[in-house]
């Protein structure tokens, strides 16, 4: 399927499962999904990457419990944007970000999925499509909420320059923009 069509599709789905209703720092969290996708793709993201940065949270995340699909209906976004995105996907949502984000500066992360347990060391291009997708996630965060920008602003921006080696230029780029006064 076509990049396009895999957005809209994506979207599609999305806003079918709820995403224009849940509340988000910026408006709803399908309003967050597609940002993350714009930012994405103005960072030169490949097609297949700006997918999975709309689908991030299609499963919840670490920091953001709310579901739009269940694990037993993986197969279906899989479908729907390609095996390979979706297991980016998941690998966003199942993130236990207590044991991944000290790590981050390493060439090679001990993950463990916070839905069971599982610890894995992800090849270096899901790795790094993880990192952008959450320097992109977290950038929109913090320029939507200024409670968690206070708060959390400096240690995410301390985090991505730690992570650095895996993310693109473009990325550590905005996120030193973000950082400074």
């Amino acid at each position: 399927m076509p990049t396009d069509a895999r957005i809209l599709a994506a979207g599609a789905l999305l806003k079918t499962r709820g995403a224009a209703n849940i509340d988000h720092p910026g408006g709803t969290l399908l309003d967050h999904l597609h940002r993350v996708r714009e930012l994405l793709a103005g960072w030169g993201a490949d097609p297949s990457l700006q997918v999975a940065g709309l689908c991030h949270a299609a499963y919840g995340t670490d920091g953001f419990s709310t579901a739009l699909l269940r694990l037993d209906e993986r197969f279906m976004l899989a479908e729907m944007i390609g095996a390979e995105t979706e297991q980016v996907v998941y690998l966003y949502g199942s993130c236990d970000r207590m044991h991944v984000y000290p790590q981050l500066d390493e060439r090679a992360v001990d993950f463990v999925d916070r839905f069971n347990g599982a610890h894995t060391v992800p090849a270096q291009p899901a790795l790094r499509a993880f990192v952008e997708i959450t320097a992109a996630n977290e950038l929109d965060v913090v320029r939507h909420n200024v409670e968690i920008a206070h708060e959390h602003g400096g240690s995410l921006a301390a985090l991505f320059v730690r992570a650095g080696r895996h993310l693109s230029f473009q990325a550590r780029e905005a996120w030193s923009s973000q950082s400074q006064p």
